[in-house]
């Protein structure tokens, strides 16, 4: 209760004096944050930002500033003399069971988190109410991985705890504006894939359609959140996360505040911008919004296909995005009818529809009869096939007929492009990218066993769930682990690219596996 009270006081710190957002590490402990981060005293970027200070922040500063240049001066031992270390129980991860189901279950209590205790100069964002980590390196809460973790905690009946993470998302997007990446102030400037309306959909399910007038304002406050700037925009112009293309229609883009290097990743950041001879800014932009996307990364966001230093993630209007926000829309009205709001209702519902037939004009792709993202600056359609063209199938709520026709094309191309023996891969291209092939990542199966169900292929879907849940549990008898990715190609290697190294745990494997196995069934 005492820690709750405490959260309650921070945000009401937070709103009533209109304070800038929690500082960041970057502010907080500026030459030690840099000289730490450049000169890579630890191995992942994320493991000083995540440290807790052991005295006022201040004082760390103050006493860095003054032996740091010093005979002998040892900078990582001086970052753990005052800081605690972030813990990271990977051994905590391997339980016992010889039953996956039962490990998955006996697993949420191991990922499970109480309401946080406020530390001065933690980059923690105190939440009030009880939560799922993914695992690993990923001490707090992540957004869009919360949705695909919802999935398996309905499975094991732990309603409780949805409506927990649902309420906590809720806070956040009260507090402050929008819901985090994750609750870390390095965080703060970006979002990530919106499906805090799914989530509340999940919870409904559990509870009542009450549920959707209780978090109504929240899922509002979102949407003003992702269409900020739209009513001021000019034909082909761009805002935050808005566009205005070539006619009166309005879409949307992944994006961040903050046009400088990631906290976690901040000499990864330094060195590829230097690398791309681009402007650094907007360099880090586009980085920083790759995030966002939660595809961090990929050569979906490559010029070239082929190199992260052509990322343009900026220039891109993704389709998942904008069918997420159809989903908001269609949500929207659904609440503002039960609120007896007939006028509201209409005006969300024409929202909506007016962003499918955006959606359909701008993203699907003709050639290739699938759906995949437009760069409104170059005024063309993408060529990557990426489960990401899957997200209209799951979740347009009309011409469903129509929807059939053209999952029949786009099965197709996934057979052709992304299907292997584990699953489907992220995309078709390797570039030693995390969210490439020959990976294939749980939310990506998810959607696309999802789409293709909803829409008449059902065969493909079972197939596609059979493979992954086949891969998930044999490697899961073989090391006792859950992971957060897999190579869907070589089932006999371990995923790899990205950052950093392939986490277990993992609250989103877990989520879509439980669910698939209710749906599907072990493999025989």
């Amino acid at each position: 209760m005492k820690k709750f009270f405490l959260c309650l006081l921070i945000s009401w710190q937070f709103v009533s004096t209109n304070a800038q957002p929690p500082a960041t590490p970057d502010k907080i402990y500026g030459d030690l944050f840099r000289d730490v981060q450049m000169g890579k005293v630890f191995p992942d970027g994320k493991t000083f930002v995540d440290c807790v200070p052991k005295k006022n922040p201040k004082n760390i500063v103050a006493e860095y500033n003054q032996q740091k240049g010093t005979p002998k001066f040892d900078l990582k031992q001086f970052v753990q003399n005052n800081f605690e270390m972030p813990h990271t129980p990977q051994l905590n991860y391997i339980t016992q069971e010889k039953d996956v189901v039962m490990h998955i279950k006996n697993l949420w209590g191991v990922l499970r988190r109480i309401p946080d205790t406020v530390v001065i100069g933690s980059s923690l964002l105190p939440l009030p109410n009880p939560y799922i980590v993914p695992g690993g390196r990923f001490r707090e809460v992540y957004y869009w991985d919360s949705y695909f973790t919802m999935l398996g905690l309905m499975a094991s009946g732990e309603g409780e705890m949805i409506e927990n993470m649902v309420k906590n998302f809720a806070w956040m997007i009260d507090i402050y504006g929008h819901i985090p990446n994750g609750n870390r102030t390095y965080y703060l400037s970006r979002s990530q894939p919106p499906f805090f309306a799914l989530m509340v959909d999940l919870l409904a399910n559990i509870k009542s359609d009450s549920t959707y007038l209780t978090f109504m304002p929240a899922l509002e406050k979102e949407y003003a959140f992702w269409m900020e700037g739209a009513a001021k925009l000019k034909t082909g112009q761009a805002f935050r996360r808005v566009v205005k293309l070539n006619d009166t229609l309005v879409l949307n883009r992944y994006w961040d505040d903050y046009p400088s290097p990631r906290q976690e990743g901040y000499k990864e950041d330094v060195e590829i911008a230097r690398r791309s001879g681009r402007d650094v800014k907007e360099m880090y932009t586009n980085l920083r919004a790759g995030a966002e996307s939660g595809i961090d990364f990929s050569s979906r966001w490559f010029k070239d296909k082929k190199n992260l230093t052509t990322i343009a993630v900026i220039d891109m209007v993704p389709v998942d995005l904008n069918s997420l926000l159809y989903e908001l829309e269609t949500v929207l009205s659904k609440c503002k009818f039960m609120a007896h709001d007939a006028n509201a209702a209409a005006d969300y519902a024409r929202k909506a529809e007016r962003r499918r037939v955006a959606i359909d004009k701008y993203c699907w792709n003709k050639t290739l009869k699938y759906y995949t993202d437009y760069n409104f600056r170059t005024r063309k359609i993408s060529d990557v096939v990426t489960p990401a063209g899957m997200y209209p199938f799951c979740l347009y709520t009309k011409n469903l007929d129509y929807m059939s026709l053209l999952a029949r094309q786009a099965a197709e191309q996934i057979k052709s492009k992304l299907l292997q023996p584990g699953g489907v891969t992220a995309s078709p291209f390797n570039t030693g990218q995390q969210w490439d092939a020959p990976n294939g990542w749980a939310p990506l199966e998810w959607m696309t066993i999802w789409g293709l169900d909803r829409c008449g292929q059902r065969e493909l879907a079972r197939d596609i769930a059979e493979r992954w849940i086949k891969l998930n549990v044999e490697v899961f008898k073989r090391t006792g682990k859950l992971m957060e990715k897999y190579n869907v190609v070589d089932l006999n290697l371990e995923a790899g690219g990205g950052e950093y190294p392939s986490q277990d745990g993992f609250g989103w494997t877990n989520g879509v596996l439980l669910a698939l196995i209710n749906k599907f069934g072990l493999p025989k």
